[in-house]
């Protein structure tokens, strides 16, 4: 590190990306503020001032093309096995247009005497005399082909025998295919790339949920399940990568006597289609070796080089182990490889052994050494390393149950990522990034509840719109909430259950629901009010969550679906009642956990005194995926407490104390006053993460919106700047003189931004000074020139 000599800003080589980042902040809140006056002086008043609203969320990463078709096969074929070759027809330096063939033998079991084999198949032409063998292991016996039909609506293809399967019986289905190799990020495709500036391509595959049947024909439902021999032929000068180590790699010639590297795969292990996952590239790599697992991050050469993948080698090896001891399950491959693509739309696929990431998800550059880039690749990593024992190694049955993979890996990523960075705080980053955003999602009519019936996917439903933060967040929420009523210890004692019947097979919710009951019926420590699938069932299978309202004199708490009571539309359509587990506090003690199982309920124990230092606190910590509605006597109190001693109320807890006031007065429960006197607090109030969900209810995300409704500027300028200059002081000064010592204030480095901005925003005359002094620095200082270039596209 440089020395730091002379007055005014030092900005240290590691601090570069916040400062620039703080800039552009700062100098956009200037312009919104600088179009603020001038509107002001040229339009007259709006008629009205609108509630605070607060920005939705954000949805979870995952594939981003149109989703495939739900159409189910026959089930009269059970698929047991493939041999699949597969031949890109690529070279460095072809222009194109590209193309693939391949050859796949299926081995079947009949499960009811058919004379038709239908297939998935889609955008694939058929290649050669389609044929059936069998049965097995009868030597020569066939069964002929009459016809091959393709159903391009329905993504199957038909072959129709002359003769008629039997059940019981083994056939092998042979078929010769090919496909264009396009640039689309789905299926098999091509992307371009600069590597030491030279031009590149290479060639990848995203077959989840359903585009393995648009690389090769097969039964393409996660519940059919079969091993899988691969073979690659492919251009000498590249490497092939596939789900299974490489054992071997030989040369052969096409019909013109040019030259191809045939590489040949393990046979891999019983696994679903959207798993199987196919590189071909001229990348390099990093390895280590984890408990005889051997790990290998594939790149660009210049990204190896550099470095700029050591910090996912060196946290995929420790966070696999985690797992592994938590979950007292092995992973049961001899191999994994993480490949950082230059170009990938699903940002990340959890593919048994031949993992996929964007390169952005994946790359870190050495000389940062802030918290915030190592723990978005640390969040991401484990998430996909999850999947590897909930979705590889246990799948569901159906997408109608996704959330068992999506769900329970989004819970999981936070736990892997925490005991690689352990500096980060695990609950207000999980309450902050998952329950939230969701719980501002997950009140709209119309929205789906977490597992649907399988009738309603299937047909023409787009399987890719599951893919969503109902999904993710919302699984990974419950699942939370789960873990918390069970204690830690015994959900993973049922999961560990759960993962050893079901290994290389399939589940639904409900086979989860049975082995935590089992884990449940066998101590007596933890008592249920209902079964565990009558309690989990309440929160599944119905869209939605519960606001609870708590009425302190009488101790009488109540449900109701949390619905837009401004909408007519959404009122009294729902009469839905959750088993609802009550974590409460009295006077900064924590209580046992109450359970509300109807829709309304007596507590004696929460009726308070006369005494103003009386106090509850409803669902501490966020435990719970629903909302807090209190009677004006206890927010009174709170509000008190707030004021005089805020540290009696955990961060978290003061998070959602504002983010509920807020809702509940967006949606109609109460007045926007009530909400305000919530927050009167804040000059005392240090956590960045809960000021951030104050400027993401108060202050629009597009600073310049309020020129619309400019009445309420003055109204928020005067309410915010008192309030929030403790805390601006405070980190502006880390700011001015040692920015570096905010390298692990994971929350800094996300939410500064906001806060400067607003602060800029709001007029205050320091903040307008430190843009000044932020912007002579970098223009004074050569080495970080590009923040021009930014500053550009900024103003153009």
């Amino acid at each position: 590190m440089g020395p730091r000599g002379g007055r005014g800003l030092y900005v240290g080589r590691r601090a570069a990306a916040l400062l620039a980042v703080l800039l552009l902040a700062l100098l956009a809140a200037l312009l919104a503020l600088a179009a603020l006056y001038g509107r002001c002086r040229q339009e007259a008043p709006p008629p009205a001032r609108p509630s605070p609203a607060a920005p939705g969320p954000t949805a979870p990463p995952g594939p981003t093309a149109a989703g495939g078709s739900g159409r189910r096969l026959p089930g009269h074929l059970l698929p047991l096995h493939y041999d699949l070759e597969l031949w890109p027809r690529v070279r460095p330096g072809q222009a194109g247009p590209f193309s693939f063939s391949g050859q796949v033998n299926i081995t079947v079991r009949c499960r009811q005497d058919t004379d038709a084999a239908v297939l998935h198949s889609s955008g694939l032409r058929s290649y050669g005399v389609p044929a059936v063998r069998g049965p097995l292991p009868e030597p020569g016996a066939a069964v002929e082909v009459a016809r091959l039909r393709q159903e391009a609506a329905d993504e199957v293809t038909v072959l129709e025998l002359r003769g008629r399967l039997r059940a019981g019986r083994r056939y092998v289905l042979q078929l010769g295919f090919q496909g264009r190799l396009e640039e689309d990020l789905d299926g098999l495709f091509l992307t371009r790339y600069t590597d030491q500036g030279r031009s590149s391509m290479l060639i990848a595959s995203q077959l989840e949920p359903t585009y393995a049947r648009t690389v090769y024909p097969c039964f393409d439902e996660p519940a059919l399940k079969a091993t899988f021999n691969i073979r690659i032929v492919h251009d000498p000068s590249y490497v092939a990568l596939s789900n299974m180590p490489a054992i071997d790699v030989s040369e052969m010639k096409d019909e013109n006597g040019s030259l191809w590297a045939v590489t040949t795969f393990n046979t891999s292990l019983k696994m679903s289609t959207y798993l199987t996952a196919f590189v071909i590239c001229d990348f390099d790599y990093v390895t280590r070796t984890e408990r005889g697992n051997e790990i290998r991050i594939w790149a660009r050469k210049e990204a190896v080089k550099n470095g700029y993948v050591d910090y996912a080698l060196n946290i995929t090896g420790p966070i696999f182990s985690f797992l592994e001891d938590l979950l007292n399950v092995s992973y049961p491959l001899p191999k994994t490889d993480l490949v950082a693509l230059p170009d990938f739309g699903a940002g990340a696929m959890e593919n048994w052994g031949l993992m996929t990431f964007q390169e952005s998800s994946l790359m870190y550059l050495p000389s940062d050494k802030f918290t915030s880039r190592k723990a978005m690749i640390a969040v991401i990593v484990s998430h996909e390393l999850g999947h590897q024992w909930f979705g590889n190694l246990v799948t569901m049955n159906w997408w109608n149950d996704l959330w068992l993979n999506e769900g329970l890996a989004s819970y999981f990523e936070y736990l892997g990522a925490t005991f690689v960075e352990p500096k980060l705080s695990l609950d207000k980053i999980f309450y902050d990034h998952v329950v939230q955003p969701v719980l501002r999602e997950d009140n709209e009519i119309g929205v789906r509840s977490l597992s649907e019936s399988e009738d309603k996917i299937k047909g023409s439903f787009s399987l890719m719109s599951l893919f969503d933060s109902i999904t993710y967040n919302k699984g990974a929420s419950i699942t939370w909430m789960l873990s918390g009523f069970l204690t830690e210890k015994l959900f993973i004692r049922a999961l560990t259950s759960y993962l050893r019947q079901f290994s290389f097979s399939n589940a639904n919710q409900d086979d989860l629901w049975t082995h935590i009951q089992m884990v449940v019926d066998a101590q007596d420590k933890v008592q249920l009010p209902a079964s565990v699938k009558q309690v989990m069932d309440s929160w599944t299978c119905q869209n939605g969550f519960p606001v609870l309202t708590l009425n302190v004199t009488t101790g009488t708490i109540s449900q109701e679906q949390f619905l837009n009571k401004k909408n007519e539309n959404s009122t009294d359509s729902y009469n839905n009642t959750w088993i609802i587990p009550v974590s409460w506090m009295r006077n900064g003690s924590s209580q046992p956990l109450m359970w509300l199982d109807k829709s309304s309920k007596m507590f004696p124990e929460m009726q308070v005194s006369e005494s103003e230092y009386d106090w509850i606190l409803l669902n501490v910590n966020l435990s719970g995926y629903y909302r807090v509605n209190y009677d004006q006597l206890n927010l009174k109190r709170l509000a008190r407490l707030l004021e005089n001693d805020p540290k009696a109320i955990p961060a978290v807890s003061r998070f959602q104390l504002i983010d509920d006031g807020f809702a509940l007065t967006q949606f109609g429960y109460i007045q926007i006053e009530t909400a305000l006197e919530l927050t009167k607090y804040l000059a005392r109030e240090d956590e960045l993460f809960i000021w951030n969900v104050v400027l993401l209810n108060l202050v629009p995300e597009n600073l310049e919106s309020t020129l619309k409704n400019y009445e309420v500027y003055p109204l928020l300028k005067k309410y915010l700047l008192k309030r929030v200059l403790p805390i601006y002081r405070y980190y502006a000064g880390f700011i001015r003189q040692n920015v570096d010592a905010l390298e692990d204030d994971y929350f800094a480095q996300v939410y500064l931004e906001k806060l400067f901005a607003t602060v800029c925003w709001l007029g205050l005359q320091d903040c307008l000074n430190l843009s000044s002094e932020l912007y002579a620095k970098w223009m004074d200082n050569p080495e970080y020139n590009q923040i021009l270039l930014a500053l550009n596209s900024l103003f153009n």
